[in-house]
């Protein structure tokens, strides 16, 4: 546990059993800070790690402000500097207590008219170990790279995978382990699967992505006015999902390798499988045919037990079992509807020769897509 995190666990803990920090001698060395800059005590409230000048009351809790502790990760700060980093920002309406990681990587070369790409982790949520396989790319292409991490005891299944698109998920008659994890494949009854569909689009995930390009835009200088993603597993699951119910995001080339779950573009089915109450509608569909969406399918991604959790019900089995097959189905059926619609059509997709649920090598594939090079 760094110590950020000992520190946020112990504060919660004295707030909780009616304790005052200042008192606790055992605190001491972590409050041995910068005392020009505060922070309200993490305590869930929408000014949890905004940094303020001067001693006083959080704004929006009322609680007595404390010095910022060493070695914390910043919170939204207004400089990067080159190379590697960390930092923090709020999470979108809906999320606002809630804290996503950025772990960024700023070329040596970086120009204003650099390039930026963002990255989505599969279901580890590591954002500094999704980074890492990107730095020898982003000095290589000039790119700044940034991978957010969305920690999964604030964003579930329905939070990070279905983009918030719904809520309330639950899986019924599950066997878990000891330790309360799922099983690496899930055969389930589509009864068992239980949830409600959010029409609040403002609390959509995928709002999240334009804020934070707009973050580095400011920090770095960057007159990039447009951003590339990746998102390999989970991450690939949001990006498809990106393009269906937001295609009028900044985004510009989504790369999603190795999803395990699609939403198929169809409006006359239901959640989870198509669009049916999710208030798309036929119009913004045809927009999402004209997003550059590229898929990327490991051609050895076709075995469930490899790689997070594999969701299984006949009706989700109708658009295949493994990975590949239900990345084809997702094409194929993009462009059929496409056609029927006489909708521009600008989806890709590469199967990859020899990977399977890899994201460093899907990530060569896409870096060669995107930039050129070796990747």
């Amino acid at each position: 546990m760094s110590m950020w995190s000992a520190w946020v666990a112990t504060r919660r803990d004295f707030v909780r059993h009616g304790v005052m920090l200042a008192g606790s001698a055992a605190l001491a060395p972590l409050l041995v800070q910068n005392p020009a800059t505060y922070i309200c005590p993490p305590c869930g409230c929408a000014m949890d790690g905004r940094v303020f000048d001067a001693p006083g009351r959080c704004p929006a809790c009322g609680m007595t402000l404390v010095a910022k502790p060493e070695g914390a990760t910043p919170f939204e700060p207004q400089s990067l500097s080159k190379g590697r980093g960390v930092f923090e920002t709020a999470g979108g309406i809906g999320h606002e207590s809630h804290r996503i990681t950025v772990a960024y990587y700023v070329p040596t070369r970086f120009t204003p008219d650099s390039r930026v790409l963002l990255v989505l982790p599969g279901a580890s949520r590591g954002a500094e170990d999704y980074r890492e396989p990107w730095i020898e790319r982003a000095e290589k292409t000039n790119v700044l790279v940034a991978a957010l991490g969305y920690p999964e005891s604030q964003y579930d299944f329905a939070a990070y995978q279905m983009g918030g698109v719904i809520a309330n998920f639950e899986l019924r008659n599950v066997s878990r382990s000891a330790y309360g994890e799922l099983p690496a494949v899930l055969n389930l009854r589509d009864e068992d699967i239980q949830f409600t569909v959010n029409s609040r689009r403002e609390t959509w995930l995928f709002h999240d992505f334009d804020r934070i390009f707009g973050l580095l835009v400011r920090a770095t200088g960057s007159k990039a006015t447009h951003y590339d993603m990746f998102g390999h597993s989970a991450g690939a699951q949001i990006l498809h999902r990106l393009a269906l119910f937001h295609p009028t995001s900044r985004a510009n080339q989504l790369m999603a390798a190795n999803a395990g779950l699609y939403t198929m573009p169809m409006l006359d089915e239901p959640q989870l499988i198509g669009l049916e109450g999710t208030g798309v509608t036929a119009s913004e569909l045809n927009t999402a045919f004209g997003a550059r969406l590229h898929l990327l399918l490991g051609e050895l991604d076709n075995d469930g037990e490899l790689g997070g959790n594999h969701l299984h019900t006949p009706k989700l089995d109708r658009y295949g079992i493994g990975r590949l097959d239900r990345g084809r189905s997702f094409f194929a059926e993009g462009q059929r509807r496409a056609k029927a619609a006489e909708a521009e059509f600008n989806w890709q997709m590469d199967i990859v020769p020899g990977v399977g649920h890899d994201h460093e090598r899907m990530g060569a594939a896409a870096a060669r897509a995107l930039y050129g090079g070796q990747g």
